[in-house]
């Protein structure tokens, strides 16, 4: 299994329904919806924060820190 993981949730992140924490079959797979998961952050989300991708070991990571 491939896990995708947010960390240092927001509240813009906690206020759009989106999951901390999800699991998937294939690494294509979390990458994917980590990529898509930014990306709508960075469409949606107020601005005050930016998202980065970490990958290790085929799991995902969005880090979330407040703009400066």
């Amino acid at each position: 299994m491939y896990k995708v993981r947010v960390e240092n949730v927001c509240r813009c992140f906690l206020k759009s329904g989106m999951a901390e924490n999800l699991e998937f079959e294939t690494q294509e797979k979390a990458k994917e919806e980590a990529q898509m998961m930014i990306e709508k952050m960075n469409s949606s989300f107020c601005q005050k924060h930016e998202f980065s991708l970490n990958e290790q070991f085929g799991d995902y990571t969005i880090y979330i820190k407040a703009r400066t």
